[in-house]
């Protein structure tokens, strides 16, 4: 399935959706996060028109996103310079997804500062080695090239990094391909789990840095950090670099781990 089948049934307004060969998007039982991120905010931008810049969204994984939903979005309120939306995804009648998102006409600064470069800098994309290339969820295979981007292998510091690129590229403007891409890393409790056992994205927060990102080759660096884990939950920094090492996204997550 291409990005393109994913977004084109997304209609202009409130309505069903089917989605044809959506397996190549699943996540186990359900759209992987940022497949059905991607498509809450398409259903966004395309029932209203002429929206500042994306500033910031807030996406609750409720229930399994399969092949057959329904969106709806609505208008919470539009002032001057911010607008915010909120659009749905409902799975026979009840909510699998909801999002919010802020949109903000941009203003002449009266702070600046600039996010902080990567620590431990692992080289550009190019000279990275590839990973699971013939492992890992369809949708991985499938949909993305992933390359190394720490030295760290296996178990330790709950950490994980990866070069990251939509294999069907050029198709997306650079918002939507980091919704997209923003939620392609496992928790980084992974490396903390004591035995194997599944994980689960609940929600979903993040502040986007530049309101029109760019990188270069479709690279982006992106990095799911466990900031505590307990309890049968992790709580995740999820962030997004472009092949510069500039900053892009940074989001928060809450993750179950089961097991």
């Amino acid at each position: 399935m291409t990005i393109a089948s994913l977004i084109d049934p997304i209609p202009a307004g409130n309505g069903s959706v089917h989605l044809t060969h959506a397996q190549s998007w699943m996540q186990g039982r359900t759209l992987y996060g940022g497949a059905s991120a991607l498509i809450a905010y398409t259903a966004a931008i395309r029932a209203f028109a002429d929206l500042p810049p994306l500033r910031a969204g807030q996406i609750g994984f409720v229930a399994p996103v399969g092949e057959s939903f329904a969106v709806a979005t609505t208008m919470i309120r539009q002032g001057r310079n911010v607008t915010q939306l909120r659009s749905e995804l409902l799975s026979e009648g009840r909510v699998a997804l909801t999002a919010f998102w802020l949109f903000g006409a941009g203003r002449e600064p009266n702070a600046i500062h600039a996010a902080s470069p990567p620590e431990d800098w692992a080289g550009p994309p190019e000279d990275a080695e590839p990973v699971m290339a013939d492992k890992g969820p369809a949708f991985i295979r499938e949909n993305f090239e992933l390359r190394r981007a720490q030295d760290q292998r296996g178990p330790g510091a709950p950490v994980v990094r990866r070069w990251a690129r939509l294999t069907d590229r050029n198709i997306l403007d650079p918002v939507s391909e980091c919704i997209l891409m923003g939620d392609v890393m496992p928790p980084g409790a992974i490396r903390a789990m004591v035995r194997q056992g599944p994980i689960s994205s609940i929600n979903w927060s993040f502040n986007l840095l530049e309101p029109q990102p760019s990188t270069a080759d479709g690279w982006w660096m992106s990095e799911n950090s466990s900031t505590h884990a307990d309890h049968g939950y992790s709580s995740e920094r999820l962030r997004l670099w472009n092949s510069d090492g500039r900053q892009v996204l940074d989001g928060l997550q809450c993750a179950a781990i089961f097991g």
